[in-house]
């Protein structure tokens, strides 16, 4: 019971982690349409119809009955129509945004004093502030966060001292044999090893990091060397020789790398069978910009394989194909894992926060990397249609032409609708498969 209540505790850390995050992406961009005087009628969160709403001022804020986004309906965010000079509304949601699109009917009255108060008279430089304040709201986010996590918590780092020491010599993923006694002991076995053994040195070199100890003995396959160790306050002098086997290869992100069949990549490397404790240590400041720079850009290489990544995630949902872990996942997935995180009753507390904030933090990051697309209906849409826009004033005032004034960026409406219908579908594959075979993060 305890460990359901946790689990369902653990999603809901997320669940209002993430709703939280939406809410604040759209301040990010309230407050510059605010700041430049553009009309914002409606602040919501979620999609659907309204289960709460308040009016303060000239705009409504509210909640929607299906949290799956939020919008900032600003006024004139297109330029008139053609021939009749009506305002169309529209909005910083994806959803919202082809709902009202879709009622082309339904416009917007702008009053005399409103004129100078639609988006689409704004400056090329203060549309693309107010369409970039939202990512860059997850991107604070995920900085304050990674700043907690490091600064605060710490990071799980392997120290010098053995947790572990294997009893047999098993191929890499193979099982352990249930017969212990008439395997083949690993080297650090036959030499007498036990876990709390804290090592000094080995072949010579001090031991100061797990890091270089594990370089050092890939690199002594075959050769006898003297280890030392302390054990119980006493220090033991003793030789070992590590053996030549299949090692997998760690990732920058600390998991084995997989092929595109989803099998681990392996190296011949020496082995000596035996793994570290870990202990959390705190960061410096000077390590949470770097954390994070690393974080976008692993992001941003699983956003550039995108179209490979869904069609192994297919391949793996309607077959027996290994899902991979390095994968993209849905907010069913991510509510999974912080619910299996919660559960974890024999790892600390305060571990579990940590990988919870962790988690919440990488959804913020990708939430600005995705953001950034330069497609419609995404802000990086908006942007590059702001970007466009200057750039052929530009051209015009180089040429000594006509102004073309603002870029009617609902040219572009055809385009989004695909690109909407393949955004859902690749949210409903997702989800899909984080239900029907979800990636294993845990072993």
């Amino acid at each position: 019971m305890v460990t359901v209540l946790l689990f369902i505790g653990g999603v809901l850390f997320v669940a209002v982690g993430i709703a939280l995050s939406i809410a604040l992406h759209e301040v990010g961009h309230l407050l510059p349409a605010k700041l430049f005087k553009v009309r914002v009628t409606r602040f919501m969160i979620g999609f659907g119809p309204t289960m709460w709403s308040r009016k303060k001022g000239e705009t409504e804020y509210g909640i929607k009955a299906i949290p799956a986004g939020g919008y900032v309906a600003m006024i004139g965010m297109y330029p008139p129509n053609p021939g009749d000079g009506s305002v169309r509304p529209s909005s910083t949601g994806m959803f919202q945004t082809l709902a009202t699109e879709a009622r082309s009917a339904a416009h917007e009255e702008v009053g005399p004093e409103d004129a100078n108060r639609v988006f689409y008279k704004l400056p090329v430089w203060k549309k693309i502030i107010i369409m970039l304040g939202g990512p860059t709201m997850n991107l604070l986010i995920g900085v304050v966060l990674m700043a907690v996590l490091l600064m605060g918590f710490g990071t799980a780092q392997a120290t010098t001292t053995l947790g572990e020491v294997n009893a047999c010599q098993v191929a890499y993923g193979a099982p352990v044999p249930k017969d212990l006694a008439n395997c083949m002991p690993t080297p650090a076995a036959a030499a007498g090893l036990q876990p709390g053994d804290k090592l000094v040195s080995f072949d010579g070199v001090p031991v100061t990091e797990w890091a270089a100890f594990t370089d050092h003995v890939r690199a002594s396959a075959g050769k006898n060397v003297p280890l030392v160790y302390e054990r119980a306050g006493k220090t033991v002098t003793t030789s070992i020789t590590p053996v030549l086997t299949a090692r997998p290869v760690i990732g920058a992100n600390g998991m084995a790398e997989v092929d595109s069949s989803g099998t681990a990549v392996t190296v011949q490397a020496g082995f000596l069978g035996v793994g570290p404790t870990s202990a959390m240590v705190r960061e410096p400041a000077s390590a949470v910009l770097p954390a994070v720079g690393d974080s976008v850009a692993q992001i941003g290489g699983v956003v550039l394989q995108l179209p490979q990544k869904i069609v192994g995630i297919a391949q793996a949902a309607f077959s027996s194909e290994p899902r991979d872990p390095n994968g993209p996942i849905s907010v069913v997935g991510v509510g999974r894992v912080a619910g299996e995180v919660a559960a974890m009753e024999q790892v600390p507390m305060s571990s579990r926060v940590a990988t919870l904030l962790g988690l919440l933090a990488s959804v913020n990051l990708a939430l600005f990397v995705f953001n950034l697309i330069p497609l419609l209906p995404l802000d990086g849409g908006h942007v590059a249609g702001a970007l466009y826009e200057g750039a052929r004033r530009q051209v015009a005032k180089l040429f000594k032409r006509k102004d073309p004034g603002p870029f009617d960026i609902a040219k572009l409406l055809p385009l989004t609708y695909v690109a909407a219908v393949v955004l859902m579908a690749m949210g409903a594959l997702l989800i899909y498969a984080d239900i029907v075979k979800p990636v294993n993060l845990f072993g």
